[in-house]
């Protein structure tokens, strides 16, 4: 049987995942309480799925400040946005390692096709200044590609 909180759980972290690409489309830019909200949700996720106080909460949040870690280099290379980076930190809280991994593979195949695009669309219009990325639709898509398996297998996503 599943958790009451389950769909509730998936239901809020979609919109909020949308909200969060509509929203860097537009401003580039993904406001802090939508990333805030996903990270602090992350508890009640583990609850509904069922992860174990030990080890399965500490590998979560190891896990998670270990990809925050790396992302923050990416930061700090003006390689990515600070709300990209605080999106994938929150999300690294919901996913276990191998879901993880495979979100963080299709985030970057999706942010270089985005790129790609992107660029092309700079040559078509013949603009001289390269283009922001809004690489939280890239995020937001890899996330719901990985969050889809609750519905269809419950246990997919916990560790």
């Amino acid at each position: 049987m599943t958790h009451p909180l389950l769909s509730a759980l998936l239901v809020v972290l979609v919109v909020l995942l949308l909200s969060a690409g509509i929203e860097d489309v537009r401003t580039r830019e993904i406001a802090n309480w939508k990333n805030a909200a996903i990270a602090l949700l992350a508890p009640l996720w583990w609850v509904a799925t069922g992860v174990s106080l030990w080890p399965g909460v500490p590998i979560q949040l190891a896990v998670a400040v270990l990809v925050f870690g790396l992302f923050v280099g990416a930061f700090w290379m003006g390689q990515m946005g600070g709300g990209d980076v605080k999106l994938i930190g929150a999300l690294a809280l919901w996913l276990p390692p191998f879901p993880l991994l495979w979100m963080l593979v299709a985030m970057s195949l999706l942010g270089g096709v985005l790129t790609l695009l992107m660029l092309g669309d700079k040559l078509l219009r013949k603009k001289k200044e390269l283009p922001e990325i809004p690489y939280g639709v890239a995020i937001v898509m890899a996330a719901l590609l990985a969050i889809r398996e609750p519905i269809l297998n419950q246990f997919a996503l916990t560790a």
